[in-house]
Order: structure tokens, then C-alpha cells, then sequence
């Protein structure tokens, strides 16, 4: 395909944090890591670091402790069909082509695989899992707009918000979307029912007492899916949803929150002191990694036992009480880079300029 390698190709010792940097940069769930003549030693995918993070790994470690030492590749010459074919069979985000001294000179994508077709073989199927929107917020971060539109409706691009997040899930799932409504749902409704892009969406009403982030869930239907996608409005996550409902499963959870991994600098000197106020060490501007609950969730139907009728009740409150009846809660890690935020004006702003190039690749 021509790609540029060296944007796909990585050190050993490059930290962990910066491996997250650069897969994000390339767009890409996987490295590859080579020496720096570009002989290849291994492979490494978002999985490996989502694997890491939750063993509660230091990502100032380098990336050799946890790419994988055996990876597969194709050899130089192979023909395009046996390319896919090898692709198809391994079924792995991309293979490197190498030449006879082990040195990467191409790549493989199975996105390209998919798209080209050659080898006939056929994409998965789309999930048949539901998606429920949480469409009702008043939007108070993004005041004064929201006093007139709708948090869900405020426009990125030629899009609103709410409509980008319908368009990603789409992308993995074929299933109905449902909103529960509150705040604005006239205005919502009115655009969805004349949009020309024929989305099977169902609106639940939350009526004018508003139900917080999770209240509204006592509202889904009785013959609703055992398992479905939770969202905000507000955020757009750029994952493998597939994946994520996989991960969900495998595990058991009860219910899995999307995590991005952020990264804080505090621009100040840090005092630690004694008990007596002396002082013990000043770090200087300290650095911090936090996984952040991005809005986005895997849900089993059964937990909404746990939310009471007719009540504020927030997705905290439900995640307190289902671990206080021993319920499994999970998180499935991304990158910071690939959950953008619009619900409050800074994060707006950065998402509506760079968006349309963020959800390339």
C-alpha cells in the first residue's frame, strides 16, 4: 500500500507513555518494534497497553516489557491475494512486510483488506446490540448556547453532536438506537424526524422531573436486549466497539465503563511538608496519569433493579449501589486522544477545530 513505516515503527526503549502518543499520532491499534535500521523485533497494539494499564503497570516503563517478541509478517514479493489472505486468517490490525534482512518496507491493514476485497472473504457481521443515548441534559457547562439549542444539538461541523455519536456506532452495531429525552426533547425529536439519513431511533421521556445520568434507564422497555451501549451526548469515543462489548462479555461485567488514560501536568511547584510545617521537598510542576470515565459504558439490563423509579439517580449512584450488592464492574481503557469531550466550552472548542481529523484513519 505505500505507507510511511516510520510513523508505524517504534524503539524498544520508548516509554509506554509515549508509545500511547505515537499510536494515536498514527491512528492506528498497533506498532511495531524495530531497531533503528528498521530490522523488526516485535509487535505492539493497544491491547498490550489496555492490558498493562489495568495490571496497574507504570507507563514510564519501557515498551519492551510488553511488546509481543514473536510477531507475524509477510515477506517481500508475496502476492496481493496472499497478502489478504494471510491477514483474513491471522485476523490482526496490520502484518509488516519485511525483505530478506528482516527490515520493514510495507504494511498491511486489514481495513484495507476489508475494503479491497480481493481475497473474498467477508467483514464480520455488525453487533446486534441496542444503543441508549442519554439526550435529556440541560447542558449548563455549555451556557448560554444551550439556553437556546439543546446540549445534543449543538453542531460540530455540518453535524450535531448527538448525530456523530449515532454515526460511530453505527460503524459496529445495527441495532436500535434509543434517546431518553427531558431538557429541549421537542427540538431533538423535531430534528431526527426530519433528518434524510433514516435512523431507527426510539424515544423514552423522562417528563419534567429530570433523572440524572442513569434514572432515565428505569424507562427501557421490558423486552429490551439483555446487554446494551450506555452513552452521554456529550462525547465521542473512538474505539473498537466491538471490542469494547467483547471485553464486556468475556469478563462477566455487570457493567463496563470506557476509561481514556489522562495526562495532567500541574503547572506549580508542589510543597510537601511535616506535621510541624517545615518543609520537605518541592516537586516541581508534578506530572499525573488518571483514567477518566468517558460517558461511555456496556450494560446488562438486569442492573437497572438497582435504580429506583421516578428519581434523580446518577451513574455514580448506580455504580455505588451495584457495588454494594456485589455486582462486577469493569474498565475498558483507551487512549486520551481518543475520547473527545464537547460538554464544556475549552473542550468544545478544541474538538469542533480538529475533529473532522481526528476521526480519519
Amino acid at each position: 500500500m505505500g505507507y510511511d513505516v516510520n510513523r508505524f515503527c517504534i524503539g524498544k526503549d520508548l516509554t509506554i507513555k509515549e508509545v500511547m502518543k505515537r499510536m494515536d499520532t498514527a491512528a492506528r491499534k498497533i506498532l511495531f518494534v524495530t531497531t533503528e535500521d528498521k530490522r523488526l523485533l516485535g509487535a505492539l497494539t493497544d491491547g498490550d497497553i489496555r492490558r498493562w494499564i489495568l495490571e496497574d503497570g507504570d507507563l514510564s516503563e519501557p515498551a519492551e516489557n510488553i511488546y509481543n517478541k514473536k510477531p507475524k509478517y509477510l515477506s517481500r514479493g508475496i502476492s496481493k491475494i496472499d497478502e489478504r489472505k494471510a491477514i483474513f486468517e491471522e485476523m490482526v490490525e496490520a502484518l509488516p512486510v519485511v525483505d530478506e534482512q528482516m527490515r520493514v518496507v510495507d504494511l498491511v491493514f486489514l481495513k484495507d483488506a476489508v475494503r479491497e476485497d480481493i481475497s473474498g472473504e467477508k467483514a464480520d457481521p455488525k453487533l446486534k446490540v441496542p444503543v441508549v443515548i442519554m439526550v435529556g441534559g440541560k447542558g449548563k457547562r455549555l451556557d448560554p448556547v444551550t439556553r437556546i439549542l439543546p446540549k445534543a444539538l449543538i453542531p460540530i461541523g455540518d453535524k450535531p453532536v448527538v448525530e456523530m455519536i449515532i454515526d460511530k456506532f453505527r460503524e459496529f452495531t445495527s441495532a436500535d438506537i434509543y434517546f431518553i429525552l427531558g431538557h429541549k426533547a421537542t427540538m431533538v425529536k423535531s430534528y431526527f424526524n426530519d433528518s434524510v439519513n433514516g435512523y431507527n431511533i426510539s424515544y423514552l421521556y423522562e417528563g419534567e422531573k429530570a433523572l440524572g445520568t442513569a434514572g432515565g434507564l428505569k424507562m427501557i422497555p421490558e423486552d429490551f436486549p439483555g446487554t446494551f451501549f450506555l452513552s452521554n451526548c456529550d462525547n465521542i469515543i473512538k474505539a473498537d466497539y466491538t471490542d469494547v462489548y467483547q471485553y464486556h462479555k468475556d469478563k462477566g461485567y455487570d457493567l463496563t465503563i470506557v476509561g481514556s488514560m489522562q495526562h495532567f501536568v500541574l503547572p506549580y511547584g508542589v510543597m510537601e511538608i511535616n506535621s510541624g510545617g517545615e518543609l520537605k521537598q518541592i516537586m516541581e510542576k508534578p506530572e499525573y496519569d488518571y483514567l477518566v470515565n468517558t460517558g461511555m459504558y456496556v450494560v446488562e439490563k438486569n442492573i437497572t433493579e438497582y435504580i429506583p423509579g421516578n428519581t434523580m439517580f446518577h451513574i455514580t449512584d448506580l455504580i455505588k449501589a451495584l457495588q454494594k450488592n456485589g455486582k462486577k464492574i469493569g474498565v475498558y481503557p483507551i487512549s486520551e486522544k481518543s475520547w473527545l469531550d464537547v460538554g464544556q466550552w475549552e473542550s468544545y472548542k478544541e474538538t469542533a477545530s480538529h475533529l473532522l481529523e481526528k476521526l480519519e484513519g
